[in-house]
């Protein structure tokens, strides 16, 4: 599998979601709509999960849909940013009667820090492109699965937000927009840490903005802002941001710029009767 020629900052990562905690939930329509056609997915699963770990919790709509679905689990929500946690308490008051079953935990899905084989079902909302080793992030969802639990996950393709990119590709050199891996090259991650019958599958949406500031904007409010290792430190020029914006003008259709999207759908297994190692620096109990 390629690895991408791009790395993360995950300090930078944490601290772009952190900041953007308050305006997420108003400008993650995307977000959403994904998150829904996910959960509409376990329609075709007959897996009663005592046990549920949403990677990449973000606000708690997804963690929100499973609660619904499987009233009797134990859900986890964890993500990067502890924030982001909080935000989904903030917004939601009626959650504190939960509160003796909710559990938010602050973590980095490269190295869960939950026990081994603690998890019947894990699920992870547009989370995964962050992270700098896929191989290692699915190695470390198998660890945490049960023999017999399922991995479900959405991620981002490499048609997402190819405008943008191909607008700041001639303003400057800088790295401005992530590269994203495709749906085969994630296939074969899940292979290569071992989780069996992986199905993949994609489709494509558009956004459209009257102005690009509009999709700039949008993407501060949800902290997907440039976190890359190699981003150029300080503040973009306002003549180089003033050329990716007559760039992107040229391809505005129908009175309107867009904003493309390629979205991968994934669900693996881990086998029945496969064990793991013990990792006992890394073991904190779910319940």
């Amino acid at each position: 599998m390629d690895k991408l020629q791009t790395e993360f900052d995950k300090k930078r990562v944490r601290h772009n979601f952190d900041r953007a905690a308050e305006s997420y939930d108003d400008a993650a329509v995307l977000q959403r709509e994904v998150a829904d056609r996910l959960l509409e997915r376990l329609d075709y699963v007959t897996l009663k999960p005592d046990t549920i770990l949403d990677v990449g919790a973000g606000t708690g709509y997804v963690a929100h849909g499973l609660r619904q679905r499987y009233k009797k689990a134990h859900i986890i929500e964890m993500d990067l940013s502890v924030n982001m946690l909080l935000q989904g308490v903030k917004k939601a008051p009626w959650y504190r009667k939960f509160l003796g079953k909710k559990c938010l935990l602050c973590g980095d899905a490269e190295q869960l820090p939950l026990a081994t084989e603690s998890v019947d079902l894990l699920i992870s909302n547009l989370t995964i492109q962050w992270c700098n080793d896929l191989q290692q992030t699915f190695a470390e969802f198998r660890r945490v699965l049960k023999p017999g639990g399922l991995l479900m996950f959405t991620t981002f393709g490499p048609d997402t937000l190819k405008e943008l990119r191909q607008s700041w590709a001639s303003a400057d050199q800088q790295g401005h927009v992530s590269a994203f891996l495709d749906m085969h090259d994630i296939g074969d991650a899940l292979l290569l840490a071992r989780l069996s019958e992986p199905v993949m599958d994609m489709e494509h949406f558009t956004l459209t903005y009257p102005q690009v500031g509009g999709l700039v904007r949008d993407l501060k409010n949800i902290g997907a802002t440039n976190s890359l290792q190699q981003r150029a430190r300080g503040l973009t020029g306002k003549q180089a941001y003033q050329a990716m914006v007559k760039a992107y003008e040229a391809l505005r259709v129908d009175g309107q710029l867009p904003a493309s999207y390629e979205v991968i759908y994934g669900h693996a297994w881990k086998a029945q009767g496969v064990s793991e190692s013990l990792h006992p620096q890394r073991e904190i109990p779910v319940s």
